[in-house]
């Protein structure tokens, strides 16, 4: 009975300790983080983009937290500097993610910035990126036979246009975009540092994605 006490009171004290090392001290450094200057909250369209973002996944395949240049080349591939706790004030949840199957998005709104380009890649992502490994998302958009006003025509590559019919962006795709290329945090996080511009990819972004 003394030895089940022991491992009982063991199993308590390292609970709390796991307890006050993963949460409270974390929670203690972040509780009065403040969001970086230059960082703009969400407008409505971002926020509903995200909603999207998330219901479709793809933080499986994407993260948005560069490494610093000590640790990895991801500044030098243009997915920017290493963030800061500030960076991701207005995300709730964050999306960090964990897996790299297609590239960094935490700055494609700088390399980017292209409405036609990031709603064509998301229709047809090889007409963009040959051997893309990345799923196309058709039902994101609308086959019409003629436009209507206010439609927002996909200007898809001609060998990849479908024949015939005009791709349309649905609103879901439009705050999808909308909120990927407000992903720009290459405003400086410390006064008086002015870091180096993202080049901006006209024609890929990333060997496979």
């Amino acid at each position: 009975m003394e030895s089940e006490y022991k491992l009982l009171s063991g199993a308590m004290v390292t609970l709390a300790l796991a307890t006050a090392t993963l949460v409270v001290l974390p929670y203690m450094q972040l509780s009065d983080v403040q969001p970086s200057e230059g960082l703009k909250p969400y407008t409505e369209q971002q926020l509903r983009g995200r909603q999207v973002y998330i219901e479709m996944g793809c933080v499986y395949c994407h993260s948005q937290q560069p490494r610093s240049q000590s640790q990895a080349p991801d500044f030098q591939r243009g997915w920017g500097r290493a963030p800061v706790a500030g960076d991701y004030y207005y995300d709730h949840p964050h999306l960090l993610g964990t897996m790299r199957t297609g590239p960094d998005l935490f700055n494609i709104g700088a390399r980017q910035p292209s409405v036609d380009w990031n709603l064509g890649h998301l229709y047809e992502p090889r007409a963009y990126t040959p051997g893309s490994n990345m799923p196309s998302f058709p039902f994101l958009f609308k086959l019409k036979d003629e436009a209507e006003p206010g439609d927002k025509v996909v200007n898809l590559p001609p060998s990849f246009a479908p024949a015939g019919k005009v791709v349309v962006a649905t609103q879901d795709a439009l705050d999808l975009v909308d909120y990927l290329i407000g992903l720009d945090h290459t405003y400086p996080v410390k006064p008086g540092v002015q870091l180096p511009e993202l080049p901006q990819q006209a024609g890929s972004e990333g060997a496979k994605q």
